[in-house]
């Protein structure tokens, strides 16, 4: 059940949404007023009015950030995630696809069972093949790459306990994999079916373009899975067979000028030298990406992101 002494943060990115933003406000008082939550809406330098509306209402619970220019989605969340101060902080569209009716039996789903990421999936989906084909795609990607069985990365609506919430780093577009990104954390996820709806008022914000983006930050994020703690494994084992073909290569060459055979004028030589070489360099860039780890995690973290003004209200 959810618990009155427990608070909630719901984070919300917002880019022209003027038609949407004041019934969302309205939608999520009423499923969370009688508790103790804050509604952080996060807008990410929008061209309309969603952000005088939203001073205008001046509602109860609501706290406003404006990012100084359109930085993105994923910088939107992690502005939001960043100012949240709720036990439990919870994540989701503000198109008003999601249903905020969904949350308290995915707030009771995370107490009784405690898990540290409780992520929706969409019945039914009301969205076009522009959108739908893409994410299956990913979906099917990650969990063959991955041993995270969620097959819905996509949605929007996601409820982490604070410390699951507050590790993430986001980027690009990676905010569609945040639920990798906390399993790589070592996040405790479960996946409960929600309702979707389709959207009712403004213009979708993904167009075809951003599917590329999506595929790039995806094998980055798999490749940060597997490799980012130590580069050497992936660099180093490259290098070494590279290496290893380069020297077979020469050996056999070389049997073969004791032979009596010309070698001098044949490609196969230049090649066997040449995978020598790279071999060599890639197993030294795989130490020199490791060092560089090393002082990446070592030094202090910077957010891609300023933001221009918080107001509550």
């Amino acid at each position: 059940m959810m618990n009155l002494d427990q608070s909630y943060s719901i984070v919300i990115p917002l880019y022209n949404e003027e038609e949407n933003v004041s019934l969302l406000i309205d939608a999520i008082e009423g499923i969370m007023g009688g508790f103790r939550y804050e509604l952080i809406l996060v807008d990410d330098f929008s061209t309309d009015r969603t952000v005088k509306i939203i001073k205008d209402i001046a509602a109860f619970h609501v706290v406003l950030i404006e990012l100084k220019k359109n930085y993105g989605q994923s910088s939107a969340l992690m502005a939001g995630i960043d100012y949240a101060s709720g036990d439990y902080i919870i994540t989701m569209d503000g198109d008003l696809q999601n249903d905020p009716s969904d949350i308290p039996m995915m707030i009771n789903n995370i107490n009784e069972n405690g898990y540290d990421l409780v992520v929706g999936k969409r019945r039914k989906r009301q969205d076009n093949l522009l959108k739908t084909f893409p994410s299956k795609i990913a979906n099917f990607i990650i969990r063959t790459t991955t041993k995270l069985n969620v097959t819905d990365h996509g949605c929007a609506l996601k409820i982490f306990t604070r410390e699951t919430a507050k590790k993430l780093d986001l980027y690009g577009e990676s905010h569609r994999f945040i639920t990798l990104h906390a399993y790589i954390n070592g996040a405790r996820i479960a996946e409960v079916p929600i309702k979707h709806r389709a959207r009712q008022f403004g213009v979708s914000k993904y167009g075809i373009g951003r599917t590329t983006k999506v595929i790039n930050d995806l094998i980055l994020l798999l490749f940060n899975q597997k490799y980012l703690p130590k580069p050497i494994y992936l660099f180093g084992n490259i290098g070494i067979a590279t290496f290893i073909a380069g020297i077979l290569i020469n050996t056999y060459l070389f049997i073969e000028k004791l032979m009596g055979y010309p070698i001098g004028g044949r490609p196969l030589l230049i090649l066997g030298i040449l995978l020598v070489f790279v071999g060599i360099q890639l197993f030294t860039t795989g130490i020199i990406i490791d060092l560089l780890m090393k002082t990446y995690y070592e030094s202090q973290k910077k957010r891609p992101f300023n933001i221009r003004n918080v107001s509550v209200f």
